[in-house]
């Protein structure tokens, strides 16, 4: 999967891998194309209820659970400037990301920098 940076990015990713233009993607499932394309465009903040997720998420082939499921439902979240539910709620990592916030303040991550941040942290993980 290719890297998208926006809730938009992978919204827009996961229709074009599907084949599918904006107008045909929302025609065959409902949606209105004007507001799609807002999304798309980040004009529109994407949905945060789970219900709104799902619908797009299932018309976008994205299975729930799996790794687009957490990107897409974690790039909603993040837009609206929240954490992730699952992150709030794990004491030992809110107590981290304090540490994460001044390394990546104190550092001019460039996308090499913050690649190698990312691994790192995904180490430590496992």
């Amino acid at each position: 999967m290719a890297i998208a940076k926006t809730f938009g990015d992978l919204f827009k990713l996961k229709r074009i891998e599907k084949g599918l233009t904006l107008r045909e993607f929302c025609r065959i499932n409902g949606f209105d194309p004007g507001n799609v394309s807002k999304i798309e465009r980040g004009l529109f903040q994407p949905p945060q209820s789970k219900e709104m997720l799902s619908k797009y998420a299932a018309a976008l082939g994205i299975e729930e659970g799996s790794e687009d499921w957490l990107a897409f439902c974690d790039l909603a979240i993040i837009s609206a400037g929240k954490i992730p539910e699952d992150i709030v709620t794990n004491e030992e990592l809110m107590n981290a990301l304090p540490v994460l916030f001044r390394t990546v303040r104190d550092k001019t991550l460039d996308d090499e920098g913050l690649e190698k941040l990312i691994k790192s942290i995904k180490r430590e993980l496992r």
